[in-house]
């Protein structure tokens, strides 16, 4: 009973002590308010080297699948953007959430693909006519993205950041297109349609030039050679002539050199060929032999690629790059992820503050002579002690809940899958700054000293645990050494509690045991050094 008759006298000195309220309450929440507008959205995210590309894919896909792609033609694009190393995809689920980070500048540029990008895509073409009509999606200056059904939201205020995301994307719709474009425009060199087109063309070409005539003059020699030499054309020639077949046979050489002498004579072929237009010797039967010869001659020609391929390893016969899908990540709001961090960090911080004012108040005893009463009283040592303790333990317990409850409301902190540990690692924090407050006390004699150890203390411990920047940030080998420090037991518990979807229970009760070790010996130095005189 004396003791808590001791520990509510004390509990309403702290209470009543105006700086106190400030120091634990107020401070806190106004730097936590002052440091999240200060950093801004991006901070608490480690620092990523990659550019990050953000993307809103309204895709639907074609609306008849093709063997190529195969997909949707936005996931062609997608895997190639997220093909070099030092690029990151974003992708965000909704325009309307994209325009959102751009108009704050949280993004510098956001790329769109609208609805109908695989059916624009698969319409682009080098080719004059098709149906669906082709689109032709090169300008000047590149792709037009427009034509494509390809948008970029950009913030006009990062003219630098949007246009290198604007350039990575037109080099990238290259890199998809000109595969795809060629082969398909390849594929129809030599066919029926090209071969008619080249008649068709040559077909305009009348009179046949009489040097085009007299090159035919070996071929006919050759013909005539092989006809008269065929069994079944003496059999028809027989048939035909009778006895004069013999006849006809004999005089073969003869209307050889006939045949040679009359393609020879230039005037002669240049009457002939009047009459004859250079793309009727490209009959059907002829396109169908030649075209798919001059394909493969072409193909032969320009050996160093595959103009039949549809991607760009294809057509530069190197392996194909995989997608990496560890590349694309999808967009998630960090807007409060700061406060995940400033939080519990400074809560941890303040906690400690109350070094101060249980400092205060044991120089305020010592000078009107509390102290000397108390001892003289029927009273332990550790009665007096714990009676100091107890109401320094609920103040620092309320400031815990308070600063997180404000957080929650203020900031939209979030408490985790397990606030039951939460308000563990909320108590044992406060164990170990309340023993940490009385040690101090015991220590310091003057207001003077109190300040003075009591903040260096506190300022130098919150440096070195991580409370004044995230740990996330701090080299490994200073991480291992700031745990020398209460301090960064209870930030490593309330990051694994609040920034982590399954925490891990055993590592809180880890942190958890070893702040109340902090405390217990903390304690019992305060015990062994604290002078009631």
């Amino acid at each position: 009973m004396p003791t808590l008759t001791l520990a509510l006298k004390d509990l309403r000195l702290l209470l009543r002590d105006v700086r106190s309220a400030v120091i634990l309450l107020v401070t806190p929440l106004v730097l936590i308010l002052v440091l999240g507008l200060a950093l801004g959205e991006g901070f608490g995210e480690k620092p990523d080297e990659k550019l990050r590309i953000s993307v809103v894919n309204l895709d639907r896909g074609l609306a008849v699948p093709q063997p190529f792609p195969g997909k949707k033609w936005s996931e062609v694009v997608l895997d190639d953007l997220a093909g070099p190393d030092d690029i990151r995809l974003e992708e965000i689920a909704d325009e309307a959430t994209a325009r959102g980070l751009v108009d704050r500048g949280a993004r510098a540029a956001v790329l769109v693909f609208d609805p109908d990008f695989s059916e624009r895509m698969n319409r682009a073409s080098f080719l004059s006519h098709a149906d669906p009509p082709p689109i032709n999606p090169f300008d000047r200056d590149g792709v037009r993205t427009p034509d494509l059904g390809v948008r970029l939201l950009k913030d006009p205020a990062q003219p630098v950041s949007a246009a290198v995301i604007e350039q990575v994307t037109q080099v990238t719709l290259m890199r998809v297109l000109i595969p795809w474009m060629i082969g398909r425009a390849f594929q129809r060199v030599g066919d029926d349609a090209f071969m008619a087109a080249v008649a068709v063309r040559l077909g305009d070409v009348k009179p046949t030039p009489p040097e085009v005539l007299q090159e035919l003059d070996p071929v006919v020699q050759k013909l005539l050679t092989a006809l008269f030499a065929d069994k079944a054309f003496a059999a028809m020639l027989e048939k035909k002539f009778g006895p004069l077949s013999g006849v006809i046979k004999g005089q073969v050489p003869a209307f050889r050199e006939l045949i040679q002498a009359a393609f020879r004579d230039k005037e002669l072929m240049a009457r002939v060929g009047k009459e004859l237009a250079l793309g009727e010797v490209l009959t059907p039967a002829v396109r169908g032999e030649v075209g798919p010869k001059v394909k493969a001659g072409v193909g032969d020609l320009l050996s160093n690629y595959d103009f039949e391929a549809t991607t760009w390893a294809g057509l530069n016969k190197t392996a194909a790059r995989e997608a990496d899908g560890a590349r694309r990540s999808a967009y998630r709001d960090t807007s409060g992820l700061r406060y995940q961090i400033l939080v519990p960090s400074y809560t941890v911080l303040f906690a400690f503050f109350l070094v101060l004012s249980v400092g205060w108040l044991f120089v305020s005893e010592r000078k009107h002579g509390t102290l000397a009463r108390l001892r003289a009283a029927p009273l332990t040592r550790g009665q007096i002690l714990l009676g100091k303790l107890l109401p320094c333990l609920v103040v620092s317990l309320a400031q815990g809940f308070f600063l997180l409850a404000a957080g929650y409301v203020l900031f939209g902190l979030t408490w985790g899958s397990r606030p039951d540990l939460l308000a563990a690692v909320v108590v044992c924090t406060s164990v170990a700054a309340v023993g940490l407050s009385v040690l101090v006390a015991s220590v310091a004699r003057t207001e003077t000293q109190v300040a003075v150890y009591g903040t260096l203390l506190v300022l130098v411990l919150g440096g070195v645990s991580g409370s004044l920047m995230p740990r996330d940030l701090m080299p490994e080998n200073m991480k291992v050494a700031s745990l020398v420090t209460p301090h960064a037991w209870a930030l490593d518990a309330y990051s694994q509690l609040l920034a982590r979807p399954n925490p891990d229970p055993a590592f809180v009760a880890t942190a958890c045991g070893v702040l109340l070790a902090f405390g217990a010996v903390f304690t019992l130095v305060a015990w062994w050094r604290m002078d009631l005189e």
